[in-house]
């Protein structure tokens, strides 16, 4: 079992890799020109309302606060691509699986979901365009690495792939958990289950998805065999309930110390820095990036629209307002995507489901 979550992991690194070095350049053209022909074949269509969904990876309020430009930007975008939209609708929804529904019911134009989210979905949901994010300064599947006591900060090479990590906290467990890996030791099943876990749904591939393979590739267990697990609304409130010490592990996207730096101190109370009392104790392969999904149930989307919106959003990542604004998700921009660029996730889900067997 082992070796087969380690080739299929291996692909899903290698297939986000060939799309970073290849996907870009053709995506552009495409997208406009389909677009074009859609606007040269039906003139200017007028839409009452966009819908557009995000994922609360982060605290709900602050994603409808910073992507409040986002409404204006598609506006302007679709127009000059022959979509007049009088009202784009920003939502987030309560959990990744109530945005996967969105769409599936058509009440969601348009949704920002991780790839584990959207092949949940997918009978109700198409991707087109995957996000592109900046790579990271430490990449190494080593977690001791990770742990100099330092930021790690963006590098300009863009992904299309990013890491899960598994993290402890400034509790005396977690803070033995960090010591022990960064002495050299490899952590037991019963150093793991001594601790107060926090995960996120069980669609998020970062929060969830991977962090279950990890556990299962180096020890043959999921998280759900885990004595003490919580599962946390957003990654906002797993981090305080860390810096608390109400949990001793959590598990999260590679970045989530930059996203949290000043929170750390400045709202949950902290004295050290993150980078001091948050150790990375286990990291995982590299996991395809979040997509820009259509519901296939919405009465206002047809082709010609989705060619519109691919290129709507990759204008918009082109721009540094717009980079301003889809930041939020740690994203940099888009490109083109495909059905199959997620069968890898799809993999993924197929381990997760035969380990809850």
């Amino acid at each position: 079992m082992k070796k087969s979550l380690a080739a299929v992991l291996t692909l899903a690194l290698a297939m986000g890799s060939l799309t970073a070095c290849g996907g870009s350049g053709s995506g552009e053209s495409a997208g406009s020109s389909a677009a074009n022909e859609a606007s040269k074949e039906t003139g200017s269509v007028s839409i009452d309302k966009l819908t557009v969904a995000f994922v609360p990876s982060k605290d709900p309020e602050e994603i409808v606060t910073a992507t409040e430009p986002l409404k204006g930007m598609l506006r302007e975008e679709l127009s000059g691509l022959g979509y007049e939209v009088k009202d784009v609708e920003i939502t987030v929804g309560t959990n990744y699986e109530a945005v996967g529904e969105a769409l599936s019911a058509g009440t969601a134009d348009v949704g920002l979901i991780p790839g584990g989210t959207y092949v949940m979905y997918d009978d109700g949901a198409e991707v087109i365009l995957t996000a592109t994010r900046n790579g990271l300064t430490k990449d190494s599947d080593d977690p001791a690495e990770w742990n100099d006591g330092q930021p790690n900060p963006f590098t300009d090479e863009q992904v299309t792939y990013y890491r899960a990590l598994v993290l402890a906290g400034p509790s005396e467990k977690g803070q033995a958990l960090t010591e022990k890996v960064n002495s050299g030791e490899e952590l037991t099943w019963d150093d793991l289950n001594g601790a107060t876990w926090a995960v996120m749904s069980t669609t998020s591939p970062a929060g969830y998805i991977y962090p279950s393979i990890w556990l299962q590739d180096n020890y043959g267990k999921a998280l759900t065999d885990l004595s003490s697990v919580v599962t946390s609304d957003s990654y906002g409130s797993t981090m305080a309930r860390l810096a608390s010490g109400q949990i001793d592990v959590m598990v999260s996207y590679a970045d989530v110390r930059n996203d949290y730096e000043k929170q750390w101190n400045e709202e949950y109370g902290r004295e050290g820095s993150v980078w001091e009392e948050v150790g990375v104790i286990g990291v995982t392969p590299g996991i395809y990036n979040d997509t820009v999904s259509v519901s296939k149930a919405s009465p206002i989307m047809d082709d010609g629209l989705k060619a519109a919106l691919q290129q709507a959003f990759i204008n918009i990542g082109n721009t540094e307002e717009g980079k301003e604004v889809i930041a939020i998700y740690s994203h940099n921009g888009y490109q083109e995507a495909k059905d199959s660029d997620y069968d890898n996730e799809r993999k993924a889900q197929e381990i997760i489901r035969s380990m809850n067997e």
